[in-house]
């Protein structure tokens, strides 16, 4: 686990208006106050972490198949991230998260009753959790430098086609059974809820390329909200 000073990411309120559906209109001066406020509060409090380990794998026109710590997981990533990561040598498998301390601070928020704050702290932490995994794939490709080697976008279940309950096979391959304090419910949506988990693909001829949204009809994909 390698933990991340809040100095270091950047965290951007044009994409947390983005989170709350404003797009480009400007904030009001009530959203754009109690922003700014938690915000700040939130690079204080939060403590983020990330993870990333570098395993073998197989690609297949329909999935790819990782081999990590013994153990040998086939994911059924579907025909969308096959394509994202084809030439694939070898692959990253990932977790990043706002830490534990995100799930107290609005807990503790919670008990006041102030929805609308709740809302915004909500758009923060998604936010952040973003910062951080860019701030991961950073991290990465300075590793990757060291051996003339690039990589691809990150993708992660849930999205793309990529079934959600295939989070488990993917946590089975991380060396302790939570990474980044990341707990897994049954349902397979991580705790803190501030997390993403994914794949990421390493060789010398991937390519990293913008998020093709035309490809793919899930509408709340956070990639589409970007754009």
């Amino acid at each position: 686990m390698v933990p991340v000073k809040c100095t270091d990411l950047k965290v951007d309120y044009s994409e947390i208006y983005n989170n709350m559906g404003l797009g480009t209109n400007t904030p009001d001066a009530v959203t754009k106050n109690t922003t700014e406020l938690h915000l700040k509060e939130a690079l204080l409090r939060l403590k983020p972490r990330f993870e990333y380990h570098i395993v073998d794998g197989t690609m297949s026109e329909e999935g790819i198949t990782l081999t990590a710590n013994g153990k040998c997981a086939e994911f059924n990533t579907g025909h969308i991230i096959t394509h994202g990561l084809r030439n694939a040598q070898k692959f990253a498998i990932f977790v990043a998260s706002v830490g534990p301390e995100y799930t107290a601070w609005t807990t503790e928020l919670s008990r006041k009753g102030d929805v609308f704050v709740n809302f915004v702290v909500d758009c923060i932490g998604s936010a952040i959790v973003e910062s951080v995994a860019d701030y991961m794939e950073q991290c990465l490709q300075t590793e990757l430098d060291q051996n003339g080697l690039i990589r691809t976008n990150r993708f992660s279940p849930g999205y793309c086609g990529w079934h959600v309950r295939e989070q488990q096979l993917l946590f089975s391959l991380f060396p302790e059974k939570n990474p980044c304090q990341i707990e897994l419910t049954d349902s397979c949506l991580m705790l803190p809820i501030k997390s993403v988990s994914g794949i990421i693909g390493i060789g010398t001829d991937v390519r990293y390329l913008p998020y093709s949204c035309n490809l793919c009809n899930f509408a709340m994909c956070y990639k589409r909200k970007k754009r």
